[in-house]
């Protein structure tokens, strides 16, 4: 999509042929779908792990090894190698060797560092959808076609057989019967991937594919709706709202200004409560539920180890489900087990447990606040405006959700790849110009 190279870039080596040009769009659209239904689709509740157990997947290490060698390989033979080069002063590198330095220090280095590796062969197909694509229609149309080819496998599975997508009674997910789960494991995760399905159905009506952004809006809002997850139902609307009412203004900095008062409201209402009896209170007066069942005390745990360690960090995935939480003995009186639990429950805490302060902050600015001055620059051009907007609707969005669940740097979670997929578009609109047809 830009005159430079290829996916937000033009033709590579000059004007493509048809064929070249048709199946750059179908890798495109291939890795969208990949990264939306994973490669364990309709698996159900994971297995508990034991402690001192792997958690590697030997499908997932297969999988994306795979398409990642497939996706650079394509690459380099129908992009620009001046796109890719873009990659050389990204502030990916940054965040990547944040991780890596960290996976140095884990408990178990060996494990970590594979686990990056994970995180790395994915983002591989991230850069693919994004840059093979010769011009923004393309990749329109693969996004219409990738999230339209899930929701159509996802609504079969619920008609056909429920038991794959939708919450039992049975086990500790129980209280949750009847939730919409699609093929993945748990609504709190499918929930938020459903919503960013909502805003590709919403980029797709404005790049004039009016009958498929209509279909993938109407059926991935009635799954969120049938997902049981309020948070997620309260944080859609207002992410996509802040956008087109900031685009419809012509004021992009508006949208950011209300994005950031929107942050810090949202941190003091969920792990400021933690901290602050009058936010507590604060946050009891607006919600039936100010603890966010029982995350709370997730939080506390969290931010209470947060300190042991707060120059260096734990790890990366070197402290939940590891000795230094499941030997702890079993607190009777709180609501979680913590020795079973997989994350903080909060992207931000778990930054913060995973690089310590300085890295969490390194790695925060890059994710979360460097994309927004990206959008700023990318949306000057009339020609990118809808592509930024659809990037930043999701950056603004996973804001939101980091809040209460996380995911940054999770290897291959959907989530992760799409809030990826949004900070990359961005970083690479902000400097190529694109193309329309």
């Amino acid at each position: 999509m830009s005159e430079t190279g290829s996916g937000l870039a033009a033709g590579a080596h000059g004007v493509p042929v048809d064929g070249q040009r048709l199946a750059a769009a179908l890798l495109s659209g291939f890795g969208l779908f990949v990264m939306i239904l994973t490669f364990q689709p309709f698996a159900g509740v994971p297995d508990a792990i034991e402690p001192g157990g792997s958690t590697g997947n030997i499908v997932n290490q297969i999988g994306y090894v795979s398409l990642a060698i497939v996706y650079l390989v394509a690459m380099l033979k129908l992009c620009e190698r001046g796109v890719l080069a873009q990659m050389a002063t990204s502030s990916w590198l940054v965040v990547l060797m944040v991780a890596a330095f960290s996976a140095g220090r884990a408990l178990e280095p060996d494990a970590a560092l594979r686990a990056l590796l994970l995180t790395g062969f994915a983002m591989v197909p991230v850069l693919g959808v994004l840059v093979l694509p010769r011009h923004e229609r393309d990749f329109a149309s693969a996004v219409a076609n990738a999230a339209l080819a899930v929701l159509v496998l996802v609504y079969v599975a619920l008609l056909l057989a429920p038991q794959l997508a939708i919450h039992g009674s049975e086990g500790v997910e129980g209280g949750h019967a009847g939730d919409w789960r699609g093929h993945l494991t748990h609504k709190n995760f499918a929930a938020p991937v459903f919503s960013i399905l909502i805003m590709f159905g919403i980029y797709c009506w404005r790049m004039g594919l009016r009958l498929r952004g209509f279909a993938i809006i109407a059926l991935g809002a009635i799954f969120v709706l049938n997902s049981g997850s309020k948070t997620t139902m309260g944080f859609l609307p207002i992410a996509i709202a802040l956008v087109l009412f900031g685009r419809a203004l012509g004021r992009p900095l508006l949208i950011l200004l209300g994005h950031g008062a929107l942050v810090l409201l949202i941190a003091a209402l969920t792990v400021g409560t933690v901290f602050s009896p009058a936010l507590l209170q604060l946050a009891s007066a607006l919600t039936s539920d100010p603890t966010f069942t029982g995350r709370d005390e997730i939080w506390r745990f969290a931010s209470a180890h947060i300190g042991e360690k707060p120059w260096l960090g734990h790890g990366y995935f070197s402290f939940w489900q590891t000795p230094l939480v499941t030997a702890l003995e079993e607190n009777f009186e709180a609501r979680w087990d913590i020795r079973g639990i997989g994350s903080a429950h909060n992207s931000y805490l778990d930054a913060m447990l995973m690089f310590g302060l300085p890295g969490a902050m390194l790695v925060i600015f890059c994710l979360m606040i460097l994309p927004l001055r990206n959008y700023l620059r990318a949306q000057r051009d009339p020609a990118r405006q809808k592509l930024a907007d659809l990037f930043v609707m999701i950056v603004i969005f996973m804001t939101y959700v980091g809040m209460l669940e996380s995911f940054f740097l999770n290897r291959a979670d959907p989530l992760w790849l799409l809030f990826a997929l949004a900070v990359l578009g961005l970083e690479l609109a902000s400097r190529l110009r694109t193309k329309r047809v």
